[in-house]
């Protein structure tokens, strides 16, 4: 089917663009009453590649696990880097030696273009890497923390012209379904007044609550929602983007990193019963868990 497509797409360009060709002579009249159906054959070869595209994606085969996405997304709230940041549930039902479950697959439908459904498939980390990535393509050199403890900060931006004094910090939060509250903005601040640092970033795959908009206008924090940041990646050129997109589904890019080890943590359950969970591969070292996220 694809081959047709191309097939019937390339007579479909030839005859679109035959009229053009010969305008200067005989023929051109009688090509153009054919114009019409260069753009028909036009339409129905892109329809044939769409469909056969379509049937390669859906041919992929399924994890054995369970055929299901919600073993394949985390839910990053609440806030990753904290300490305390296990989720309580979780945490009641782990027991001292969790086991290991068969590695949970790629999710089904590789993204091949920007949408809010990229946000929501890739983890935090992958989340930090593209945010850093459209700062790097604004011409600003880039400093990042990728894990641990870092002041409220995730990347450091600094101008070409003054590398070693950063000209904005940013923070970045991979939530779904919660706001970003002026809670979070102040912690930021506060952070800008003691690097003396006057412009701030913070960027979300969520939105933000009226305060921390409000608190945000007043204070030099610039912020990203999820829909800005899609803004600011369709106004890069298409190889802008399509790096941007390598950058968000490298490696295995639905499975979260370990916040406070920075390695990819691995699939657990409960020895005693209960859901599946993500669990840190240094275990008892790092008892650092995470939630697998609902459909």
């Amino acid at each position: 089917m694809e081959a047709a497509g191309v097939n019937v797409l390339g007579m479909g360009l030839l005859v679109t663009v035959l009229p053009f060709a010969l305008k200067a002579t005989p023929m051109a009249a009688v090509s153009w009453m054919l114009w019409p159906l260069g753009l028909l054959l036009l339409v129905g070869g892109a329809g044939l590649l769409f469909v056969a595209r379509k049937k390669r994606a859906l041919s992929v085969p399924i994890s054995a696990l369970d055929g299901e996405s919600d073993v394949i997304r985390q839910d990053q709230t609440p806030a990753k880097r904290s300490p305390k940041g296990t989720s309580s549930a979780v945490a009641a039902s782990t027991p001292a030696r969790p086991a290991e479950v068969p590695a949970a697959a790629e999710p089904e439908g590789r993204p091949d273009r920007w949408s809010p459904a990229v946000f929501d498939m890739i983890e935090w980390r992958r989340f930090e890497a593209v945010v850093e990535a459209l700062f790097k393509q604004a011409g600003f050199e880039t400093k990042s923390q990728s894990h641990g403890a870092d002041g409220g900060v995730d990347i450091w931006l600094y101008s070409r012209n003054q590398p070693g004094a950063p000209v904005s910090l940013v923070q970045c939060k991979h939530w779904q379904g919660k706001k970003v509250g002026v809670d979070k903005i102040r912690e930021l601040r506060g952070v800008m007044a003691a690097q003396n640092v006057k412009r701030g970033q913070f960027a979300t795959t969520s939105t933000f609550t009226a305060d921390a908009m409000a608190f945000a206008s007043e204070n030099g924090v610039n912020l990203l929602s999820v829909d800005k940041l899609l803004q600011l990646i369709a106004s890069r050129t298409p190889e802008q983007q399509a790096e941007l997109l390598t950058v968000a589904l490298e490696g295995e890019y639905w499975r979260p990193t370990c916040v406070n080890c920075g390695v990819k943590m691995v699939d657990r359950v409960p020895r005693n019963g209960g859901a599946p969970f993500w669990g840190c591969p240094s275990f008892p070292k790092c008892k650092t868990t995470l939630p697998m996220r609902s459909a």
